[in-house]
């Protein structure tokens, strides 16, 4: 158990010191989502109304949670395009060799870039008193630690298991774009389910990361909720769909040669 936590703890601490010892990584997780968030949301704003969402809700507090959600991600595919480069300077062989199993060596990379996920995304979530998202209490506080750190553990697991599984950056960047960009476009973060055609909306109801978007909604924004699933079976499909993305990013690294 003191080598599973020892593993955990330096590689957990590693993916910190190497991520903000590269500031072109931390502007690149953070400022291509705030940028959208403000071209999105002035440029649609006047002509945008969610169905359900309170009166006067702009179009920037309904983004605002997508926001979020973009700001996990680019994280997360930032921090664990790592292993591709650790793998191919030797340093993963290394790791993988040493007398701990490898869930400690995934858990210590996951738990690194979710930690990286939480930073940033708490940086942008400064900005949401200047548009009217302010959290009630510190139960709430706590409520939206709790949501944001279930999203970004299961984002960056499931990028942990892609990147583990391949050897080419450039094809962990084709399956990132094909697959996890249309995975939040469809989450309920640019339009909400209701209006949509029943096709669309059927693929949005079975998108586990609209669930995340509906919880996180559910505490930056309770008044705009309507429509939404509730919190309780939101945060109960996130925390699933976490612990089976942390599964499956065990299961490719158990499974995949060292080379």
């Amino acid at each position: 158990m003191s080598l599973f936590l020892l593993a955990v703890w330096t590689l957990w601490q590693r993916e910190l010191v190497r991520f903000y010892r590269q500031p072109s990584r931390v502007a690149g997780a953070l400022a291509p989502p705030v940028l959208f968030w403000l071209l999105i949301g002035f440029g649609l704003g006047p002509s945008f109304h969610a169905p359900g969402a309170a009166a006067g809700t702009s179009y920037l507090a309904y983004f605002f949670p997508g926001v979020v959600i973009l700001i996990l991600l680019f994280t997360a595919i930032f921090s664990e395009i790592s292993i591709i480069e650790d793998r191919r300077e030797g340093f993963l062989q290394a790791v993988l060799i040493a007398p701990v199993p490898r869930a400690s060596v995934v858990l210590g990379k996951v738990l690194g870039g979710t930690t990286l996920a939480l930073l940033q995304s708490a940086l942008f979530l400064l900005l949401g008193p200047a548009i009217g998202l302010h959290l009630s209490s510190a139960g709430a506080l706590a409520i939206l630690v709790a949501v944001l750190f279930l999203l970004a553990f299961a984002l960056t697991s499931l990028a942990c298991a892609i990147a583990w599984w391949l050897d080419s950056t450039q094809g962990f960047h084709a399956i990132m774009n094909l697959f996890l960009i249309p995975m939040w476009l469809l989450s309920g973060t640019l339009f909400p389910v209701a209006g949509t055609p029943g096709w669309l909306g059927a693929v949005m109801r079975v998108n586990p990361l609209t669930y995340g978007v509906a919880a996180l909604r559910r505490v930056l924004a309770p008044g705009d909720a309507a429509g939404l699933p509730g919190f309780g079976a939101s945060l109960g499909v996130t925390a699933a769909c976490a612990a089976l993305a942390f599964g499956a990013a065990v299961w490719v690294a158990s499974r995949r040669p060292t080379r």
